[in-house]
């Protein structure tokens, strides 16, 4: 498969300008995101609504360790997005039926409770109206003048013309394989599933993890299940039953949580979804006879049947061109830009007993626009105690990647 998800690999829509280098996220507090809410709080209803500030740990273990203190279930709590573990971030979540004092008396590491209130609604994955952004690169390859520059030419680029809509490398794995597992299940592979998972090559894994893939290799299956760190609960339940079934990949296959399911097969629409856009490269400001425009205003899609009367609205950034999120229900190009999408889609060689799988894990098929609009952007220069740096602050709608654009200034992954 062409790996085409792997950063180094997506073209630059700024390519004509050198990135000014750095690296991010070597401290906790280079990189900042706060939520912003799709609606106020209205002080009344059954669910309670956070504000919190988490440091240094993922969304999901923050959800867990709150709903253990509460002694209640973590899908009784909603929120609206997954936040890095490597940062600072403000998100929002809710809790139903519970008293707002109860909440903010709760003493969870690494998290503080900034502001509860009311709302009669339960808070969804993205209901959010975007993210604002603090950004600080370190190790700048140029003088902080010439960067800040630099910085503001590839911004001023991206704001206009519109930034790549790529799905970060995170959306891939730390092994940049996520995409592989979801296409292992889009296809009813159980034993590819089985032996990318548990198998393969040792990308980026720490010696632990390269010897407990190693005995998996070899068909040591106990010693595979005892090698791997017990945070690993999926990977050990696989093996653990591989153990019990004999050998069964099948029946080791079905124990895999269907959460984890579904994010791989996320993966494998957000791969395909970066190789159209890849091919579309520099022109995602413009919509081709036969596309699919995303109005920005409400989310809406229309065909485009006259790209010269509609390129104006491009322009203006009022619509975009579409790119896919495979699925069954997804509404397939026709004309010019038909002929680049379509064959990227075919030669994933998906059928439709596939695409029914993929429905399966909540991958029915949408269309996601090719670029997006940062706002309220300022790039300056500051100095710290871990010394200088260049700082990028800056909105985006929800569901955008700041990696997307935080690598068309430094042109490093």
């Amino acid at each position: 498969m062409n790996n085409l998800n792997n950063e180094a690999m997506l073209p630059f829509l700024t390519a004509q300008i050198d990135g000014i280098g750095g690296i991010i996220k070597m401290y906790e507090d280079d990189f900042v995101v706060e939520e912003m809410p799709l609606y106020d709080m209205d002080g009344q209803g059954n669910h309670i609504y956070a504000l919190i500030e988490k440091k240094g740990i993922a969304t999901m273990d923050v959800l867990g360790n709150i709903a253990r203190a509460l002694h209640i279930t973590r899908k009784q709590i909603g929120f609206a997005g997954l936040k890095d573990a490597r940062a600072i971030a403000r998100q929002w979540i809710s809790i139903e039926n519970i008293e707002p004092k109860k909440l903010s008396g709760l003493k969870i590491a690494r998290v503080k409770f900034l502001q509860i209130g009311r709302h009669s609604n339960k808070l969804r994955l993205g209901h959010l109206a975007g993210n604002m952004f603090v950004i600080r690169l370190r190790k700048i390859d140029y003088p902080a003048k010439q960067a800040i520059k630099t910085a503001e030419d590839i911004m001023s680029i991206l704001t206009s013309k519109g930034t790549p809509n790529y799905f970060g490398t995170q959306r891939f794995g730390q092994r940049n394989d996520t995409h592989l597992l979801g296409e292992a299940i889009a296809k009813g592979n159980v034993e590819k599933f089985i032996d990318i998972f548990l198998g393969g090559d040792e990308r980026q894994d720490s010696p632990t993890i390269v010897e407990a893939r190693k005995f998996y290799e070899i068909g040591e299956y106990k010693q595979a299940h005892d090698a791997w760190p017990y945070v690993y609960a999926d990977q050990r339940r696989v093996l653990k039953t591989l153990i019990k079934k004999k050998g069964s990949k099948k029946q080791a296959y079905h124990v895999v949580d269907k959460h984890l399911k579904a994010f791989f097969v996320s993966a494998y629409q957000s791969y395909l979804f970066n190789r159209v856009v890849a091919a579309r490269m520099p022109d995602i400001d413009k919509v081709l006879i036969g596309d699919m425009a995303y109005k920005h205003l409400n989310g809406a899609c229309f065909h485009v049947e006259d790209a010269d009367a509609e390129n104006p609205r491009c322009s203006s950034f009022e619509i975009s061109p579409t790119g896919p999120l495979l699925g069954i229900r997804m509404t397939r190009l026709t004309g010019v830009a038909g002929d680049i999408e379509n064959g990227i889609i075919d030669a994933a060689g998906l059928n439709e007993r596939d695409l029914k799988q993929m429905s399966e894990y909540g991958a029915s098929g949408a269309r996601r626009p090719m670029r997006f609009q940062p706002r309220n952007t300022n790039v300056s220069a500051g100095q710290d105690r871990f010394g200088p740096y260049i700082e990028l602050r800056f909105e985006l709608d929800s569901g955008c990647y700041a990696t997307s654009l935080i690598r068309e200034i430094s042109k490093t992954s």
